[in-house]
């Protein structure tokens, strides 16, 4: 016997989709500030090719370059969680093989996002110079 119900019947009680907009406004804000902040980087490592590595470490010195570098590890790493986490919800069946996988993705996105941001810090704040 032929099930007779609307696509809206189909699609009660299988969840709302309403915390879908929190996401897709981070992954637009992070990608609108990437582009912005990779535009600064190419600039900056195309002024750092002429240079040597004290004019390299002077130059992340900076305090505006500083933070400009840990805006963009922050944009990038959370741009690539969020990214991840449509790809691992969409391809990956297995509920508890993608509960892994996300609790996973978050972190080795947050965990490399530190490690960077404290290397940054360690050349800007001078914390890793030999005398």
């Amino acid at each position: 016997m032929a099930v007779i119900r609307t696509p809206l019947g189909r699609a009660r009680g299988l969840g709302s989709a309403k915390h879908g907009v929190g996401h897709f406004i981070a992954q637009r804000v992070t990608a609108a500030a990437l582009v912005v902040l990779v535009l600064w980087s190419i600039t900056g490592v195309l002024q750092l090719a002429r240079g040597d590595y004290d004019d390299a470490v002077n130059w992340l010195r900076s305090p505006v370059n500083a933070g400009l570098a840990i805006l963009l590890a922050i944009a990038a790493f959370w741009h690539m969680q969020l990214g991840m986490r449509v790809i691992i919800e969409d391809y990956i069946a297995k509920p508890t093989t993608k509960a892994a996988l996300l609790i996973l993705n978050v972190f080795v996105c947050w965990g490399a996002a530190a490690i960077t941001i404290l290397s940054l810090l360690k050349v800007a704040l001078g914390a890793g110079t030999v005398i």
